[in-house]
């Protein structure tokens, strides 16, 4: 792994912008140009390894926003600073990290940013991943038309539910019958070991939305094994982060084919072919 990647990233390559929607404000980082992605961060905020993930979908011709959800912006917090932001983020009103069955109110203020992003950027529609804690935000998304490739990366919520989904029934009755009116698919990550996404929440996506949702599931041999963040190295003691920490930026390697294959996914739905 890159040491750069264990140092802060001041994200300058970034356009940082307050954004205000539903009634709160909220910095967003914008980059590139092209169709609009929104890239979620992963616990504990937007760190270099979600950086270089937002860069390779910014430079396969997209123009990335970047929320900031939680945390601070570029940073690599030691363990217990990084413990705290998850801490604070459990109990805050925005999310609902307990209990399933509902969707976070942060949900709201995302599809409005999808509004924001598909009127700047054009195209037919807008994608966007969430990853960990912001892992399910991508399909609860769904419910604003412009989002159109939704991704789902190793979903953690609810915490306390493996089985459960962070998304209401009525919610996951709308998505579904979108999906199906639309021809649409919902793309999902995560390896076979993960303690906090594990089997019976990818079980409960495919009960769901049926064969809308394609799910992949990584062995944990893919993962790697080379030094990670202090939030990492102390919380996280199973294979997690497909295209973040995790991922082995080497050709041949299942987490970059992850990546590609998101990407591609990015193009088809927002770059269709003229014929």
């Amino acid at each position: 792994m890159s040491d750069k990647l264990l140092k802060p990233d001041d994200l300058a390559d970034f356009d940082r912008r307050d954004v205000s929607l539903q009634s709160a404000t909220k910095p967003v980082y914008v980059s590139g140009h092209g169709p609009g992605v929104i890239v979620m961060a992963e616990m504990p905020g937007i760190s270099p390894h979600v950086a270089r993930f937002a860069r390779w979908v910014r430079d396969a011709g997209f123009r990335v926003y970047m929320p900031s959800l939680f945390g601070k912006d570029g940073d690599v917090p030691d363990a217990e600073t990084a413990a705290g932001v998850f801490r604070r983020a459990c109990v805050s009103a925005e999310f609902r990290a307990l209990g399933g069955g509902l969707s976070s109110p942060v949900s709201h203020w995302l599809r409005a940013l999808a509004r924001l992003a598909h009127s700047e950027s054009g195209g037919p529609g807008v994608g966007a991943i969430g990853m960990c804690f912001t892992g399910n935000f991508a399909l609860n998304m769904m419910l604003e038309p412009a989002l159109l490739a939704p991704v789902v990366s190793q979903p953690s919520l609810p915490l306390d539910n493996p089985g459960g989904l962070e998304s209401s029934p009525e919610d996951l009755t709308q998505v579904r019958a979108r999906l199906e009116r639309e021809d649409l698919t919902v793309l999902g990550y995560r390896f076979a070991g993960d303690s906090f996404c594990r089997a019976e929440r990818f079980a409960a996506y495919q009960a769901a939305l049926g064969d809308r949702f394609i799910g992949r599931i990584l062995p944990d041999t893919a993962a790697n094994t080379g030094p990670k963040p202090p939030f990492f190295e102390q919380f996280v003691a199973t294979p997690h982060s497909v295209v973040t920490v995790h991922l082995i930026d080497e050709a041949g390697q299942p987490t970059l084919a992850a990546r590609d294959e998101i990407l591609a996914f990015f193009r088809q739905r927002l770059k269709p072919s003229r014929n």
